[in-house]
């Protein structure tokens, strides 16, 4: 674990140094259409006054779309390099950054009503992460990610080849998620209302011209059995009763 958090660390300052945006394919006008659909995912259910915790903030790229919801935000990254860069561009006062490691935060048990976070997951010891985010969640909480689906054909080669990898700034231990295990694991911590949905088809490469058609397109897919497993993200929500 100590070297997966390490790696994560200089991964940090790797993105601070290069532009997070642009390594996290967020500046794209289609990147930029990914990244307002995952904002609506990831903060539908919230309400003022909601204590939520977002994991794995980085430089606050969803962070100032949350705390816009009028929830008290705790927003944390293992990365001091990215946290100094959220913390200076975001002061609202209903918002607090903090260095916690995902699998053993310094939160007392049922402490937050919903737990999100975008591309986080993934970069984790999934399993210890999911136990932690439990034990700090209150009975009746929730969390809300999104993910990579590593069913979809790219996604399987950029997680699995260390070259492509490296090319494409992913961290060293970075995975994606088959859902069915990803289903597992969290109903082995005592989730239950479990929903993992396959989604997404539209590449942050897309050129302008065709984002409107693509869009269109990837939304049927996302709806044809069989077809919409290979949608690059997953969308996933479960409760603590």
């Amino acid at each position: 674990m100590g070297n997966r958090i390490e790696n994560e660390i200089e991964h940090g300052k790797f993105l601070a140094r290069e532009g997070a945006g642009e390594v996290w394919n967020w500046e794209s006008p289609a990147g930029r259409k990914r990244w307002q659909r995952r904002v609506r995912m990831l903060i539908a259910h919230l309400k003022p006054a909601d204590k939520v915790l977002e994991i794995g903030c980085g430089t606050g790229y969803f962070t100032k779309e949350i705390i816009k919801t009028g929830a008290f935000v705790t927003a944390i990254d293992i990365s001091p390099e990215l946290l100094s860069i959220a913390s200076e561009e975001i002061k609202d006062s209903n918002v607090c950054f903090s260095i916690e490691n995902a699998y053993e935060m310094s939160y007392a048990n049922n402490s937050f009503d919903s737990i999100v976070g975008s591309s986080v997951l993934h970069h984790l010891e999934v399993e210890k992460a999911i136990h932690e985010m439990f034990r700090v969640l209150k009975p009746g909480g929730s969390i809300y990610f999104t993910e990579p689906n590593m069913v979809n054909p790219q996604i399987a080669l950029q997680k699995n080849i260390p070259s492509l990898k490296r090319r494409l700034g992913d961290s060293p231990d970075e995975i994606a998620f088959f859902r069915w295990s990803l289903r597992k694991l969290l109903q082995n911590a005592g989730f239950t209302r479990i929903e993992i949905k396959p989604f997404d088809f539209l590449h942050p490469a897309t050129p302008v011209a065709l984002i409107p058609f693509i869009s269109s397109v990837g939304e049927i897919f996302e709806n044809m059995p069989l077809l919409k497993e290979i949608a690059g993200s997953l969308y996933i929500s479960a409760t603590k009763l």
